[in-house]
């Protein structure tokens, strides 16, 4: 039940601009500050990828950047903003690495596998969905967030429930699983090259809605939100995770004590305020995270 809370309650928020007026234009100090762990490499067992991270006082993580409230970076970013990253700064700060320090590498859905594979990133943390397909491949530690698909429509759009889409016109990305499930539920779907196509069909009123992630259409919500919001309780459920490859099993438990600890101390919700809480929204409860494989 604890999962289904934090689902349904993170999913229905609509995100709020940042101060500059505009999701998509975080800087890098919109997030809130993280303790850096001393002497940090004294805590972890020779041999672990832990400790060489912290000796070496650098870490890589795969995030995405165009995804604004998840993991988005502008041309004058320093640093990527969204949960996604907040999530890698504490990570990281358990490490004794600041935020400064750490690699953001843009990583999109076609490569997450391959970069962990070869050791481009040590991590990805890019609304990257814990399936067991992709635990074949690399490591997944998490939950740390669930969202589910949802709906994303103009402000003044008769569209308040699943139903009403039944004969409605509703996009997604060319290819993808939601067009699929949309379909089934009796819209007519339409499919895009990008998410960015399909919210300006929303906005001019070609199509009636646009459908994923709700985390996701939430960030487009917070870059037009006199124009459009986040509509229907998520009828699917997505489990993101922090990836890692498995040739360090060993991070797993390392990522599940570190965020677990994020959670009980606040930090988890601090993250989440300023950036997919940003509506004011009270904070969802954060979900429990899946136990690591045994060796």
């Amino acid at each position: 039940m604890t999962r289904i809370k934090a689902a349904t309650a993170a999913t229905l928020l609509v995100l709020g601009l940042a101060a500059c007026g505009n999701a998509g234009n975080d800087n890098s100090d919109s997030g809130p500050d993280v303790k850096v762990s001393e002497n940090a490499a004294d805590s972890f067992a020779d041999g672990s990828r832990m400790k060489e991270l912290a000796q070496s006082g650098k870490i890589k993580i795969g995030v995405k950047f165009d995804q604004p409230g998840i993991g988005f970076k502008g041309a004058t970013d320093k640093i990527p903003s969204g949960f996604d990253p907040e999530m890698g700064k504490i990570l990281a700060a358990s490490l004794g690495i600041k935020p400064d320090d750490v690699e953001w590498t843009e990583t999109i859905s076609a490569n997450r596998e391959p970069f962990l594979q070869k050791g481009q990133v040590d991590l990805v943390i890019a609304s990257y969905s814990m399936t067991p397909e992709r635990q074949k491949i690399v490591g997944q530690a998490g939950p740390y967030y669930v969202t589910g698909q949802q709906l994303l429509v103009k402000k003044d759009s008769d569209i308040s429930k699943l139903d009403d889409v039944k004969g409605k016109q509703v996009c997604s990305v060319t290819g993808s699983t939601s067009l699929d499930q949309i379909e089934a539920k009796g819209a007519k779907p339409r499919g895009f090259d990008t998410y960015s196509e399909c919210v300006d069909q929303v906005l001019n009123g070609t199509v009636d809605a646009m459908t994923t992630d709700g985390a996701i259409l939430m960030g487009y919500a917070a870059e037009n939100p006199d124009k459009l919001k986040v509509v229907v309780d998520p009828f699917s459920e997505e489990r993101y995770g922090v990836g890692y490859s498995k040739d360090h099993p060993e991070m797993c438990q390392w990522i599940v004590d570190t965020i677990k600890k994020a959670q009980d101390d606040g930090d988890w919700a601090k993250a989440f305020e300023a950036t997919l809480g940003k509506s004011g929204v009270d904070t969802p409860e954060p979900p429990q995270m899946d136990a690591c494989p045994s060796a």
